[in-house]
């Protein structure tokens, strides 16, 4: 651990959580966190919190930092990030091992956030020559209309445990490129991820002359989560996390006119039809409920199957399921690594008994392994008669709910019959089958896959879903829109002045 801690440039005790124009801020007045390692439950470092003072201060330098970037053209931004993922490309191993050392997810997931860092950074510096606008045509002779995109400001993010890095990738470098600084909250469950990849940006700043881009601030989300939240230097704030609290951050940027991007809930199911191949199905299904020990937002919680196929199914996946390694996750052999810590633990034990109690029953796992550590649990496969209560809620762990079907109808409204809306998948053979899934009557969740699983988006793509998920968009696509401000303009290039719609004034 120690050797690892090195590589990244950490110390067991750092000087404090803020990085400021001067690199870290020590903060007497800050309160300690301690880092656990969620396998063995030991102490890794400790970090001292920012304070109310110390997150003044980061603001304010990342909003003048703000007015300086903007003038910035895009394509000059974009070779900042083309190098913070050549800095990203050379600490790949360590900060993924990193990762799977503070966060529990195994060594091959760990790795693959940072690969997705250095993806998301690479479409952003192609972004950064296409924010494109439009041209439209004026009803009015001698004028030309078209709108443009401007940079909004300081870009508030506020991240979950489960990604502790490559979400913070998908803001912060698409931000970067459309102008906007940065300021990172990320999860007291795993601020060493963050400050490793703090000093990688602060690096890069420093190569660039810059100072001010990315800004991290530690601390709780009561504290500085709530100062974020009220701060109208902040134009955006992007926020992953649970629905419960996405609804308080809604409500507290939208009391400020702000805008929010949320990533919240997921409860997703894939739905396994007569005329599937089995064979991809069990595969997707498999690491979608058990990567990342069920603690992705885009975890697989539900399989909706076909009554024919349900036996042959339900056979193969407990079969599975008796052969997923769990342990060290550092361990390449290794299938599934810890919770995050015991009120999830406890979490998942609580749905399960509620699950029985609605009639649910336990065909694999469900035990705790106290043998491994305090924080390790069985991936856990539990038939229900029903889409009961329970069903319907998400719980982040390792548990998934097999549901029957008799026709295809049937099993769209039972997946459609939850207050979430991020990721789904059906798994057939039959044109029309997935064509009816991914039609305005079909899946009413943002990502919609046909024979693929529900976990793994990749970052071309807009990455959001919608009802309790929140509506955000992160990620590929046009999602950095919500990055700037747009403007439309006119241009009179006549002599005259027509007015629009025809209006005839003081003639």
């Amino acid at each position: 651990m120690k050797a690892l801690l090195e590589k990244l440039h950490l110390q067991p005790s750092n000087p404090g959580a803020c990085s400021g124009p001067d690199g870290w801020v020590s903060d007497p007045a800050g309160k300690e966190l301690i880092s656990y390692n969620p396998t063995t439950g030991e102490a890794l470092a400790g970090v001292v919190q920012a304070t109310a003072a110390a997150y003044q201060a980061i603001a304010d330098n990342a909003q003048q930092a703000f007015l300086k970037w903007r003038q910035i053209p895009a394509p000059k931004r974009g070779l900042v990030v083309r190098d913070l993922a050549d800095a990203l490309r050379q600490a790949k191993e360590p900060l993924g091992d990193l990762v799977s050392l503070e966060m529990g997810k195994i060594k091959a997931e760990g790795q693959g956030e940072v690969q997705e860092m250095i993806d998301i950074c690479d479409f952003a510096v192609g972004l950064s020559r296409q924010l494109y606008g439009l041209t439209m045509p004026s009803e009015r002779p001698g004028h030309r209309m078209f709108e443009q995109w401007h940079p909004l400001g300081v870009v508030g993010v506020i991240t979950a445990f489960n990604f502790p890095t490559a979400v913070w990738s998908w803001n912060a470098a698409i931000a970067a490129v459309c102008g906007d600084p940065v300021l990172w909250k990320p999860s007291s469950s795993t601020p060493l991820c963050a400050i490793a990849v703090q000093h990688i940006a602060n690096q890069v700043m420093a190569d660039h002359g810059l100072q001010g881009i990315f800004n991290l601030v530690i601390g709780s989300g009561r504290e500085v989560g709530d100062l974020m939240l009220k701060d109208p230097r902040l134009p955006l704030i992007s926020f992953t996390g649970s629905t419960h609290i996405g609804r308080r951050v809604s409500t507290m940027v939208a009391e400020r006119f702000g805008r929010a991007i949320l990533e919240l809930g997921g409860n997703n199911a894939i739905i396994v039809t007569e005329q599937a191949n089995l064979d991809l199905a069990v595969r997707a299904i498999l690491f979608g409920a058990v990567g990342t020990a069920g603690q992705r937002c885009t975890t697989t919680r539900r399989i909706i199957m076909h009554k024919d196929i349900a036996p042959q199914l339900t056979t193969r996946l407990v079969d599975a399921y008796r052969q997923v390694r769990l342990g060290d996750p550092l361990d390449p052999n290794v299938m599934m690594g810890p919770l995050v810590d015991g009120d999830a633990v406890q979490d998942m034990f609580a749905a399960l008994e509620e699950a029985q109690q609605q009639g649910g029953q336990i065909l694999a796992g469900g035990e705790r392994r106290p043998d491994l550590g305090a924080n390790f649990v069985e991936p856990t496969l539990v038939k229900m008669p029903a889409q009961t209560e329970i069903v319907k809620q998400e719980t982040f762990a390792p548990i998934l709910y097999l549901l029957e079907y008799s026709t295809l109808e049937q099993a769209i409204e039972i997946h459609n019959a939850v207050p979430q809306g991020l990721s789904s998948a059906i798994f057939t053979d039959n044109l029309r089958q997935a064509e009816a899934f991914l039609s305005a009557g079909g899946s009413d969740c943002g990502i919609a896959n046909v024979n693929i699983g529900t976990s793994g988006a990749e970052i071309g793509g807009a990455f959001g879903g919608e009802k309790e998920t929140g509506g955000g968009r992160e990620s590929g696509s046009d999602a950095w829109k919500a990055y700037m401000r747009r403007q439309t303009n006119t241009i009179n290039y006549s002599t005259e002045l027509p007015l629009a719609q025809g209006i005839k004034f003081g003639e």
